[in-house]
C-alpha cells in the first residue's frame, strides 16, 4: 500500500429552480441532473459498497437548495413524465444512431427503475450511505451565497450558515461537521462564524493554504487549523486538472459523449411543440461523441458506448497511477502521510462528462490494486492528531484564487442590493421584541433575502448564459423581500392570498429562524 491518501470531494448543488409551472427551463436543469448525475452517482456508490473487493469513499456536499428540490413532492410527481417524454422521442429515432439511441434508452429506463425503487426518496439513500461510512456528507451555505461579498453584514453570513445547518439537521437527523464553502471562497474571520455554527472543516482552493500565515509546513498535502478550531484542506491542482479540464483532461477524449450536441437544438419547433416544449432548448438527448477537437457540432460522429467504456477504464487507471507517483514522491519529503485533495462539482460526473460515474466506478475497482487508499475528509482529520495552526488566505477557486468572477462589471450592482437588504433584515430581527403577528412575514422575508444571495445568479450574469433569467430571479426575490419588510415597517396588512402565494412558490427552509440575523450586543 502506498503511504498517503486520496480524498475525492464532490459538491452537489443546484440553485432553487422550483417552478409551479411544469416544463420550465429550470425544471429541465433539475431533471437532467437527476438522470445524468445524482441517480447514477447513487447507483455507483451503492454497487461499490456491496462489492467485497472495493472500499468506496468520497466526501459529498449536498447543498440545502438541492436537498429542497430532492424533497419537493410537486417536482417528484413530474419526473416520470419528463423521462417518458424523452423515451418517446428516442423511440422515433431507432433508425438513426442505433447504438447511441439504444444505450440512452437503457440508461433512462435504469434511472427510472432506480427512482421507482426508492419512490423518489434520494435523501434516504444518501443517508444510508453516510450511515455505512461510504460517504461523508457536507452542508453548504443555505443558498450558496458568496460569503465574502456578504461580509458587510456578518449576521447575513451567519444566517447563511445557521440556516444550512438547521436544514441539514432536519433532513439527516444529525448536525453537519463539514461544509463546502460556496465557490471555495474564504475571507478573514469566516472561521469564527463557522465555529459558531458547529462547522469544523472545509475545502479551500490551493491559494487559501499556500498563502496562509504562517505558510503551512506541508503545503497542500496536510490540513491546517485556525485558532477557532476550524480545519481547512487545500485543493491539489495535479489531482483535479486531469478530471475537470475538457481541454487538457480526460473529458476531452474523442470517444466520450459530446455535451453540446443536443437533439433539442436539432429538432424543429413543430416537433418540439408536439412534446409540449415551446422553444428550442436542450432535451438531455445527446447521441454523438466529441470526435476530433476540430470537428464542428454538425459533423460529430455517432456515440459508441462500448468504445467510450474502454476509454474510461484506461483513464481511471492512468489517474490512479499518476496519483501513486505523486504520493511516492511526496512521502520522501514529508514526516507524515501525504493527503491529496481532489474537489469537483458533482455535476461534472454524468452531466457535463457523461462517463464520469463510470470513471468513479473504475476508481473504486482499481484503487486497491494501485495501492491508493481513498478516504473522506472526516477520516483524514482523525488521522491528523497534530495540525499546524495557520490563518488561511482570502481566496476562491475562481481564476487566480480571486473573487472577480463574482464581482465585476456584469454583477457588482447586486452587492449593494444585498448590503441594503441585509441591513434592513438585521434591524428588524434585532428589535428587542418582535410582534408575534409579524413572525410569519419576517420568516418569508428571510427566505427571499437568502434566495436573492445565490452565487449562481452572479455566475450566470458573468458567464453570459440565460442572463435574463438570472436577473429576473434576483429582482423577484428582492422585490418580495422589500414588500414584506416595508409592510412590517409601515404597519401595513398584507393580503393573506398574496403571502400564501409567495410561501407556496418559495417554500424552502421550514425551520428558518429570524434569530440568526439578530445583531450581537
Amino acid at each position: 500500500m502506498t503511504k498517503g491518501n486520496l480524498a475525492i470531494v464532490l459538491h452537489a448543488h443546484l440553485p432553487y429552480v422550483r417552478s409551479e409551472e411544469p416544463g420550465s427551463l429550470e425544471e429541465d436543469w433539475f431533471f437532467q441532473a437527476l438522470v445524468e448525475c445524482y441517480l447514477p452517482l447513487l447507483e455507483t456508490l451503492e454497487n461499490a459498497s456491496k462489492a467485497k473487493d472495493q472500499e468506496p469513499k468520497i466526501t459529498l456536499g449536498l447543498s440545502p437548495t438541492l436537498l429542497s428540490l430532492l424533497e419537493d413532492e410537486v417536482l417528484k410527481n413530474r419526473f416520470e413524465k419528463w423521462v417518458n417524454i424523452r423515451l418517446e422521442v428516442l423511440n422515433t429515432l431507432e433508425k438513426d444512431c442505433l447504438k447511441a439511441v439504444s444505450h440512452l434508452k437503457d440508461h433512462l429506463k435504469r434511472q427510472l427503475k432506480s427512482w421507482r425503487f426508492c419512490q423518489g426518496d434520494l435523501i434516504e439513500r444518501f443517508k444510508k450511505l453516510q450511515s455505512s461510512e461510504v460517504i461523508d456528507i457536507l452542508t453548504c451555505a443555505a443558498t450558496h451565497g458568496y460569503l465574502p461579498l456578504l461580509r458587510e453584514n456578518p449576521e447575513a453570513v451567519r444566517a447563511q450558515l445557521k440556516t444550512a445547518v438547521t436544514e441539514h439537521r432536519r433532513l439527516f437527523m444529525s448536525s453537519p461537521s463539514g461544509i463546502w464553502l460556496p465557490e471555495c471562497a474564504y475571507y478573514e474571520g469566516l472561521d469564527e462564524l463557522m465555529a459558531e455554527s458547529g462547522l469544523r472543516y472545509a475545502v479551500l482552493d490551493g491559494h487559501g493554504l499556500l498563502n496562509a500565515d504562517p505558510r503551512p509546513r506541508y503545503g497542500l498535502y496536510a490540513p491546517i487549523c485556525t485558532r477557532k478550531g476550524v480545519a481547512f484542506f487545500g485543493r491539489d491542482s495535479e489531482s483535479t486538472l486531469p478530471v475537470w479540464s475538457a481541454r487538457d483532461g480526460y473529458p476531452g477524449n474523442p470517444n466520450y459523449r459530446e455535451f453540446h450536441r443536443d437533439l433539442g437544438w436539432d429538432l424543429s419547433i413543430e416537433s418540439l411543440k408536439k412534446i409540449g416544449i415551446e422553444e428550442k432548448r436542450p432535451l438531455g438527448i445527446k447521441l454523438f461523441k466529441i470526435s476530433s477537437k476540430n470537428t464542428s457540432l454538425e459533423d460529430k460522429q455517432e456515440y459508441e458506448p462500448q468504445v467510450a467504456l474502454k476509454s474510461v477504464e484506461k483513464d481511471a487507471e492512468n489517474y490512479l497511477k499518476e496519483r501513486k507517483k505523486q504520493l511516492i514522491k511526496l512521502e520522501k519529503s514529508m514526516q507524515i502521510e501525504p493527503l491529496l485533495i481532489a474537489p469537483f462539482d458533482a455535476e461534472l460526473f454524468g452531466h457535463w462528462w457523461f462517463e464520469g460515474p463510470k470513471f468513479l466506478c473504475n476508481l473504486f475497482i482499481k484503487s486497491k490494486k494501485e495501492g491508493i487508499k481513498l478516504i473522506t475528509l472526516r477520516e483524514a482529520l482523525k488521522l491528523s492528531p497534530q495540525i499546524q495552526l495557520c490563518n488561511p488566505s482570502p481566496s476562491s477557486w475562481g481564476q487566480g484564487g480571486f473573487h472577480n468572477y463574482w464581482l465585476n462589471d456584469s454583477n457588482a450592482w447586486i452587492v449593494h442590493e444585498w448590503s441594503k437588504a441585509g441591513r434592513a433584515m438585521v434591524f428588524i430581527c434585532s428589535e428587542s421584541s418582535i410582534d408575534e403577528s409579524n413572525i410569519k412575514i419576517i420568516k418569508q422575508a428571510g427566505r427571499e433575502l437568502l434566495l436573492s444571495q445565490s452565487s449562481d445568479w452572479s455566475f450566470i450574469l458573468k458567464a453570459g448564459t440565460t442572463t435574463e433569467l438570472a436577473r429576473e430571479r434576483i429582482n423577484l426575490h428582492l422585490k418580495r423581500f422589500w414588500m414584506l419588510i416595508n409592510a412590517i415597517k409601515d404597519n401595513k396588512i398584507i393580503n393573506d392570498k398574496i403571502l400564501e402565494g409567495i410561501e407556496k412558490e418559495d417554500c424552502i427552509f421550514p425551520l428558518i429562524s429570524p434569530i440568526d440575523w439578530k445583531k450581537k450586543i
